[in-house]
């Protein structure tokens, strides 16, 4: 198999995070190319028929959705980063997904129109963690010592609470002491640290700026500066 990768992207997209995480784990090289989701190009419709990111193209080949680009990744190239036992491996499968879920309830508190419903948003993600406080045993990571892509669909729901919390203090984490420490842990991570820009905080909260929700006046009411220019997103 050729490890002729182009990994299209959108600078702000988590889905993004997963699958250049991973490409990262797996240690081959790719190609990282952006694109305009406001102004989607004719090539990149082509070869994207949801009209979204990422899409892998491998030996020009085109792969979209994040957890399919992930799971073609885990089988064709080493390390494996998914379990080898079938049970614990649909276990990963199944928490990836409700890793999905968290962030669409994280579009929920950043779309909430005002200070009640940013509040049940903000609750509703706490819950969502408290059930994953509960399955956390083995730190430092999901599985234990072993990284797999189950973090890697994890670390970009905490890339934003990084900014959420630099807005206020909504409880996201209140009380959860596992669920934190496999937060710190994943922002150490190499793969995750280069699956984002340097300036994505600054781009995330340029981007939040413009939603005109409650999340936006609790930032100017903080006086957050929104200079970076962001996206659609993903």
């Amino acid at each position: 198999m050729s490890n002729s990768f182009v990994l299209v992207s959108h600078a702000l997209c988590p889905y993004v995070q997963r699958a250049a995480i991973v490409l990262h784990e797996k240690g081959v090289p790719f190609e990282r190319r952006d694109v305009d989701l406001a102004d989607k190009p004719d090539w990149f419709l082509r070869v994207s028929p949801l009209g979204k990111t990422p899409v892998l193209l491998a030996a020009g080949e085109a792969i979209f959705e994040s957890a399919v680009i992930c799971e073609y990744l885990d089988e064709t190239t080493a390390p494996r980063l998914h379990p080898l036992d079938p049970l614990r491996r649909a276990r990963h499968r199944s928490s990836m997904e409700f890793g999905s879920a968290l962030l669409n309830a994280i579009a929920v508190l950043y779309n909430a129109p005002d200070d009640a419903a940013l509040l049940r948003a903000a609750a509703d993600i706490h819950r969502r963690l408290r059930q994953v406080e509960e399955v956390l045993h083995a730190p430092p990571y999901f599985d234990g010592e072993r990284f797999g892509i189950v973090d890697a669909v994890f670390a970009p729901v905490f890339r934003y609470l990084d900014v959420f919390e630099r807005i206020g203090d909504f409880g996201l984490l209140a009380g959860l002491a596992r669920v934190q420490a496999w937060r710190a842990a994943l922002a150490r991570r190499p793969s995750v640290r280069a699956a984002a820009s340097p300036r994505y905080a600054e781009g995330l909260t340029a981007f939040l700026a413009r939603r005109g929700s409650a999340l936006n006046g609790r930032m100017r009411d903080e006086g957050m500066e929104t200079k970076t220019a962001a996206d659609r997103r993903c």
